[in-house]
């Protein structure tokens, strides 16, 4: 158990702090301490994964984990804001269908000795995503009483724009890597 995977372990453990900080309104500043431990949570992923490759401490469990606990976080928010009334469910599903759609391609790939690296798309999308959630979380929205002010506009516009990245990021995923499906027995 290196520090990296103990990086990951502490990114899926800050979930629950996170869900129970953005739920509990009787916890002053609540939303707030949740963005934070979301921050951190999102940053420790950037930093597991730095000293994994710079001290060559790349494992099978952190090959693993790493993208299992970025997609758990991601979710968890996602369909948190559900619940809390701010993100239709269909676009949560359409991002997480996305998610399960490239786990699975992935695989198939690993299955066949091919290594798929992230593309640009995907990159995109993923900082588009996070940056919508962290707008979203603090609920700026509802400190205004017109639906029409700017945190709402800018929030709708990283919401869509986020969904369009969704699926153009999928469809060049599968596209540029349409020959795994081919060589698949």
């Amino acid at each position: 158990m290196n520090l990296p995977n103990k990086i990951t372990i502490f990114r899926v453990i800050l979930i629950p702090v996170f869900l129970v900080l953005l739920y509990v309104s009787a916890i002053p500043a609540n939303k707030w301490l949740a963005l934070a431990v979301f921050i951190i949570a999102s940053l420790s992923d950037m930093v597991d994964g730095k000293i994994a490759r710079k001290y060559n401490l790349v494992t099978d469990f952190g090959k693993f984990m790493d993208p299992l606990a970025d997609k758990l976080l991601v979710s968890a928010a996602l369909i948190a804001l559900i619940e809390l009334g701010r993100i239709p469910a269909w676009i949560v599903i359409v991002i997480i269908s996305r998610e399960f759609i490239i786990s699975g391609f992935r695989l198939v790939a690993a299955d066949n000795g091919i290594v798929i690296a992230a593309g640009w798309w995907g990159k995109v999308k993923t900082a588009v995503t996070m940056v919508m959630l962290c707008v979203m979380i603090p609920d700026l929205a509802s400190i205004f009483t017109n639906a029409a002010t700017p945190i709402h506009i800018v929030e709708q516009i990283l919401l869509y724009a986020s969904l369009v990245l969704t699926v153009v990021s999928l469809i060049d995923y599968l596209v540029k890597n349409k020959n795994v499906i081919k060589t698949y027995k």
